[in-house]
Formats: structure tokens, C-alpha cells, sequence
């Protein structure tokens, strides 16, 4: 079940007496490490309380639809953004029906509405209420507009009736969940990913850097193993731990990252996330450098050019499908497919950097992918592991087709 660490998911709490069982699912989920946060609808409180949620949750629970103490008064959109994953349980025959209709007269409908995550309902209603052909009918449409379907089992119900209709355990929708996040997409493909800044020594107490946190490129490795890939992940210096299923080989320098993937070779599809320093300083002092006064203030650094990592794999007999990250404070489509052509990529990720709330550090992210032809596909601001599921569908799609 390490497929739901870190994973920020939405439960959606419905107005059904099954509600009951959504304290425990908040359990579970939080026990297998996923970030959990609660939406109830009217109904859904009368069967439980904000209070029990948001103790087993561990944040306040989320009810109305324009909720003053939201960001500009949007929950629906900072919820539908920062999900992963929405998973409403119960999910009364009311609710499907309304979301069958497009229906948005809440907050949870509405976050259904305008999330790019995955929906999946897990069902719980009486017997003969499953089996009304509205009912089956709301059913299928839901199913071909790709929203997931988990259960709903056989058995006794609150009613005292005896049929379909009640909604799973716990456990088995956390197993469920879980299965949301594995796509098979990559399997038997070797992926090559790098992630995270490089530092480049000025002597054994200072070296150069810049602002990289690793997660984007970690948020990759772990997408990619949920996608079957045998991933290989070489990272400079961060604090971040190891996806499940992976491969990690920590480096320091930018000549220590371009050694570790020529040794990680061949592979199949090379992603380059990480931000390598360009220029390193020529000679390293072998102690820590002193302030000389007859100097005055300053102290001048002769810098030489770093190898190019992505250059170089890419031009290599052996060359696995290219794919490089921009980051760039401004021209940003501009400099991005510059660099395509430069280094010989069949993709490459674009993402502004100056801006707080995707840059460097933060938890979402917001891309442009470049192509050969010059095609731009964007990725609109979500959490930086929605992005990079959506980047690595649409690499394996591009893949298939070179």
C-alpha cells in the first residue's frame, strides 16, 4: 500500500447512514500515508459529525461551497487543485444522480467538477434503490465519463433488507485507492530521471547551488514506478525520501550526476528534472578560504563550464527518448524550445520558475510541454505529483508513437 504515501486525497462524505464507515476510512487512508481531507454534504453531517472527521483527519473539515475563510472565497478550486485523488463514500443515489447531471449545488459536486484528479464513488444505498433502472442508468453514465466505481457489496443492510448496495470496508477501499494510482503505462520500460540541485565545491565549507527542492523530479520517479517503469533516480542534494520501487543514486557534483546516468545506461525514456549548475569553480581550494585584507572586500571565483548531462546522453549511439526541463524566469516558451532544438530533445517541460506559487520549493506546479514541431501542451497548476502523473502519461503516449 506504499502507493498511497504522500498521495492528498479528497473523501467526499455523503448522506447515508454508511457514513458511519468514513471515520475508519480516514484511518486507514492516513495509516497507509496519504494526506486526507474531508468535504460533507448536508446530508452526510447528520450522520456524523464535522468534529470526528477533522480529529481523524488532522485538518478542519470542509462544508460550504463559498467559504469566507477559503482563499478569494474558492474552496472548490484550491481542493479540486491540491487533489490526487476524490473519493466520496457513501455515495448516495442522489448523489450519483446529481453528478450524472453535472449537477454543482454544493461543495462537494463542485470540487468533482472542476478537479483534473481521479473520481471514484463508492456506492451505498438500499437494495432496491441499485437496482432502479435510474439508478443503473446514472450508473453507466458515470462509468463512461471515467469516474471509478468501488463496489457496492452484498449483504444485510441498515433497512434489514438483504441484496446489493452496501458500501465496502475500510480496508477495501484503501486497497481501491490504492489501485488508482497504478496504470501500468511504463511496464519493462527503464526510465532514467534526474532530480534536485547540484553543488559545485569553492573549497570544503562553501560551494555554489541554487534554489531546486527535488520535488518534482522525485513526484516523476514515484509516477513512473506507479506506471510499471523500472525507474532509476539520480539526485543531487535534497531531503526527500525514497519513492517506493526505486532505484536511488545520490550524487553531489554536476560530473558526478553525468557519471551515475552514464552508468545507470541504456535506458529507455531519460527525463531530465534536475538543475544542474552550468559553471563550477576552476580549482577548489584545499582549505577553507581566508578574508585577506590586501584583497579589499571582494574575492573573484574564475568559473568553468560544467558538462552538459542532457547533451550528452541525447547524443549518444544508445539514445533513449529525451525528455528536458526548462526553468526559466522569463521568455519561458521561447528559451524552452531553444534549448529542445540545442540539445537534440523529443520533449521538453517548461515551468516559470518567478512565479512563488509553482516555482522553486512549493507544492504545485504548472507546465507547458514543448515537442519537435513546436506543439505546446499545458498542464494547468495543481500539486506537483498530479502533474507529474499527467507528464508521464502523456511521455508514455509520445513514446509509443516515436
Amino acid at each position: 500500500m506504499q502507493r498511497l504515501y504522500r498521495k492528498r486525497i479528497v473523501l467526499g462524505v455523503g448522506g447515508g447512514i454508511a457514513a458511519y464507515k468514513s471515520a475508519e476510512l480516514v484511518r486507514r487512508l492516513r495509516d497507509h500515508g496519504a494526506e486526507v481531507r474531508v468535504v460533507m454534504t448536508q446530508g452526510g453531517r447528520e450522520f456524523i459529525t464535522p468534529l470526528t472527521l477533522q480529529a481523524l483527519s488532522g485538518h478542519p473539515v470542509h462544508l460550504d461551497l463559498l467559504d469566507p475563510a477559503a482563499e478569494a472565497a474558492m474552496g472548490h478550486i484550491e481542493l479540486a487543485r491540491w487533489a490526487d485523488l476524490v473519493l466520496i463514500a457513501p455515495a448516495t443515489a442522489d448523489l450519483m444522480a446529481r453528478l450524472a447531471q453535472g449537477v454543482a449545488n454544493d461543495l462537494l459536486t463542485t470540487v468533482v467538477l472542476a478537479t483534473n484528479a481521479p473520481v471514484a464513488l463508492a456506492p451505498a444505498m438500499n437494495q432496491a434503490m441499485w437496482a432502479d433502472p435510474a439508478t443503473q442508468a446514472n450508473r453507466e453514465q458515470l462509468l463512461s465519463r471515467g469516474i471509478r466505481l468501488f463496489g457496492p457489496g452484498s449483504g444485510s443492510q441498515a433497512c434489514g433488507d438483504i441484496g446489493m448496495g452496501r458500501m465496502l470496508e475500510a480496508e477495501e477501499l484503501a486497497r481501491a485507492a490504492a489501485d488508482c494510482f497504478e496504470t501500468g503505462m511504463l511496464t519493462g520500460k527503464h526510465l532514467l530521471i534526474t532530480a534536485g540541485p547540484t553543488q559545485e565545491n569553492i573549497d570544503p565549507v562553501r560551494y555554489i547551488t541554487n534554489h531546486s527542492s527535488g520535488k518534482m523530479g522525485f513526484a516523476l520517479a514515484e509516477a513512473a514506478a506507479e506506471a510499471g517503469a523500472r525507474v532509476t533516480l539520480v539526485t543531487g542534494p535534497v531531503f526527500l525520501p525514497t519513492p517506493d520501487r526505486v532505484q536511488r543514486i545520490d550524487v553531489v557534483s554536476a560530473r558526478d550526476m553525468l557519471a551515475a546516468c552514464e552508468a545507470a545506461m541504456p535506458c529507455d525514456i531519460l527525463i531530465a528534472a534536475a538543475a544542474v549548475a552550468d559553471y563550477r569553480p576552476e580549482v577548489v581550494a584545499p582549505h577553507k578560504l581566508k578574508k585577506d585584507p590586501s584583497t579589499g572586500d571582494g574575492l573573484l571565483l574564475q568559473m568553468v563550464r560544467n558538462p552538459d548531462i542532457l547533451a550528452t546522453l541525447a547524443g549518444r549511439a544508445d539514445r533513449p527518448f529525451c525528455v528536458g526541463f526548462a526553468a526559466e524566469t522569463e521568455n519561458l516558451l521561447e528559451y524552452a524550445a531553444r534549448k529542445l532544438r540545442d540539445k537534440n530533445l523529443d520533449l521538453i517541460v517548461a515551468n516559470d520558475v518567478a512565479n512563488p506559487s509553482i516555482g522553486f520549493n512549493s507544492e504545485d506546479n504548472a507546465v507547458s510541454v514543448i515537442d519537435r514541431q513546436q506543439h505546446e501542451t499545458r498542464f494547468g497548476q495543481a500539486s506537483k505529483g498530479h502533474i507529474a502523473r499527467a507528464l508521464v502519461a502523456f511521455i508514455a503516449e509520445r513514446y509509443k508513437e516515436s
